[in-house]
């Protein structure tokens, strides 16, 4: 496996892989990683579908890329998705993938299309005392001192970082700025989680430091992430007679070791409550997702609670059974030994009639009703005591929901304090009391908040024990590498492998792991897309300084003597250059 740039090989067909024909894939859990692993199997490795295998533990494909319907609870979105132009892995995987919509077009053709005529951008990013606009007005709010930390943290190398928290490396002047606002409630960072990962984030979206506060940045699918991407995948792949067995937990993976290479030899799974063992043999390839960020994900609804579960389920002991086999492939444990630091909760919104939309309406200053883009992402409510944030994404959110419906999804990054309204932690809430806290902080009348909440909503809430798991402090080796050293029949996929430079808890990084895993286990010969190289371009840098900085000049700075007279020096000896026009251009002087 190598990686490319440019557009030459993203157009190529590569030649099909030496006895493909001879070898079948299994694959372990059929989230976005899995999926797309099978894709680029039949698409770029000309396997045959029906060598193919998916165990699902599930009854449904798409790990956390949901989107349902429940007969009983109602609609459910567990979270959402968001998307930007320079995922290079998923946009070559979904240019292949007929839409759901009009198979004449690719889900890439679809997605350009919608927005393109209805471009994503939030007219109101964050609300405080029951619903006024927080007054940030697009501004980052960065000190000097802020500023210096994060160019810091930029420039630090990765193994400096190993094992940090982000509160090791910024200071609380940073905490209380609106750019830490911004940059928490969108990602879910929090002060405790991994400074390599805030600085991979930093580095990876350097691009989109602008859009950062109005998510002009980001692109969204016409419908659920469900509905939108993972039903066209699951089409495509039943269209190739790839086999999908559900309700099939696998609880452990056997490797050996022959000829100094490592083999998965055995997977032991329970399908339909019996236990069974699936023989492997070295043309035989195994893709395991280990990890995951929704087990142990207990839903709720009107009027119950979900379940705080904190009980490692089936990915997290699958992972612990392999990972005793060899210290190659990972360590859960720094991930998975703590929910308190990785959970939040979120709820699904479903309006019932015309009182609560005209409150939308006022906070995103866009009609809910018109088919468009309505909030452009999250509201974030600055003062909330569970720092609450809600979306509205383009309605209808599913095909067959009713045209006079709205589906809202709310989250709450603190789940163990109590409400402003509520007077009870969030996890402890059912869903019309998760509504009313909610309603609370949209401005909605006191004396109408429970009537609404009980009679004009139906909430079902969710609660996510282990949610920002990949977050969590880290460094060398808790991640096993995609494939590891010795490796010859098996890869690991998913937020929880380990691959240069790419970000986790982004659709991209569960498709690049796919794809480097497939490619590597079968020699293709056709390069990866390598990550967008934005964060070596000068000019991304420049404008992204003058962005951060409020569009106050790099040169106004107030730095240390020695740091301003250095300055001083560096400006006179570029004057009259190239590099001067270039600074003056993106209004660093």
């Amino acid at each position: 496996m190598y990686y490319s740039s440019g557009n030459y090989e993203a157009f190529a067909k590569p030649e099909k892989p030496k006895d493909v024909d001879k070898k079948s894939a299994y694959l372990i859990g059929s989230g976005l990683a899995s999926l797309a692993a099978a894709c680029f199997l039949v698409r770029d490795g000309q396997m045959k579908g029906s060598h193919i295998h998916i165990l699902e533990q599930d009854a449904l494909p798409g790990g956390a890329c949901d989107g349902i319907e429940d007969q009983e609870k109602g609609f459910i979105i567990r979270g959402g998705r968001e998307m930007e132009n320079h995922f290079e892995c998923l946009w070559d995987l979904f240019h292949s993938i007929p839409s759901a919509e009009d198979p004449e077009l690719s889900v890439l053709d679809e997605f350009y299309r919608l927005n393109k005529h209805d471009p994503n951008y939030s007219l109101r990013r964050a609300v405080k005392n029951r619903g006024e606009d927080a007054g940030y007005d697009g501004k980052f709010g960065l000190s000097d001192k802020s500023a210096m930390e994060i160019a810091k943290l930029f420039m630090t190398k990765n193994e400096d970082l190993y094992d940090k928290q982000i509160q090791d490396v910024l200071s609380q002047e940073f905490f209380e700025s609106p750019f830490w606002l911004y940059w928490r409630t969108m990602f879910a960072f929090e002060e405790w989680h991994s400074a390599l990962e805030m600085k991979l984030y930093f580095q990876r979206f350097i691009h989109h430091i602008g859009g950062l506060p109005d998510f002009s940045a980001l692109k969204f699918t016409k419908y659920n992430q469900y509905e939108s991407l993972i039903l066209p995948m699951v089409n495509y792949l039943k269209a190739h007679d790839v086999h999908f067995q559900y309700d099939t937990k696998v609880e452990d993976v056997h490797f050996i070791r022959r000829n100094g290479k490592k083999y998965a030899d055995k997977i032991i799974c329970v399908h339909d409550g019996k236990q069974e063992t699936i023989d492997l043999i070295e043309d035989d390839l195994v893709f395991i997702t280990n990890g995951s960020c929704v087990e142990g994900a207990s839903l709720g609804d009107q009027f119950t609670a979900p379940v705080f579960n904190t009980e490692k389920g089936g990915c997290w002991k699958l992972w612990e059974n392999i990972a005793r086999q060899d210290p190659d492939f990972g360590h859960p444990e720094k991930f998975c030994s703590n929910p308190e630091a990785t959970n939040w909760e979120s709820c699904t919104v479903t309006t019932l009639d015309d009182r609560i939309p005209p409150y939308i309406e006022k906070l995103a200053k866009r009609d809910p009703f018109s088919g468009k883009v309505v909030t452009g992402g999250i509201i974030s409510v600055e003062d909330s005591s569970w720092l609450m944030s809600f979306t509205v994404n383009r309605q209808p959110h599913f095909k067959d929901q009713p045209k006079d419906q709205l589906v809202v999804w709310v989250y709450g990054l603190f789940t163990d304090r109590p409400g402003d309204w509520i007077k009870k932690p969030m996890r402890d809430c059912t869903g019309i009391e998760i509504t009313e806290e909610w309603l609370y902080h949209m401005g909605v009348p006191e004396d109408q908040i429970h009537d609404m909440a009980v009679n004009s909503a139906n909430s079902v809430p969710c609660m996510m024990p282990y949610i920002t798991a990949f977050f969590m402090p880290r460094t060398a080796g808790d991640r096993p590498k995609v494939v590891p050293e010795g490796a010859a029949n098996f890869a690991f996929l998913g937020q929880f492998a380990d691959t240069n430079r790419d970000t986790v808890f982004t659709t991209e990084y569960s498709v690049r792991t796919a794809m480097e895993a497939v490619y590597t286990l079968l020699d293709v010969d056709r390069g990866v897309p390598e990550v967008f190289n934005s964060c070596y371009d000068v000019r991304t840098l420049l404008g992204s300084t003058t962005k951060l900085l409020d569009g106050k000049k790099a040169a106004d700075m107030k730095l240390p003597l020695p740091a301003q007279i250095a300055k001083n020096i560096g400006v006179k000896k570029i004057r009259g250059t190239v590099i001067e026009d270039l600074l003056k251009e993106y209004g660093i002087i």
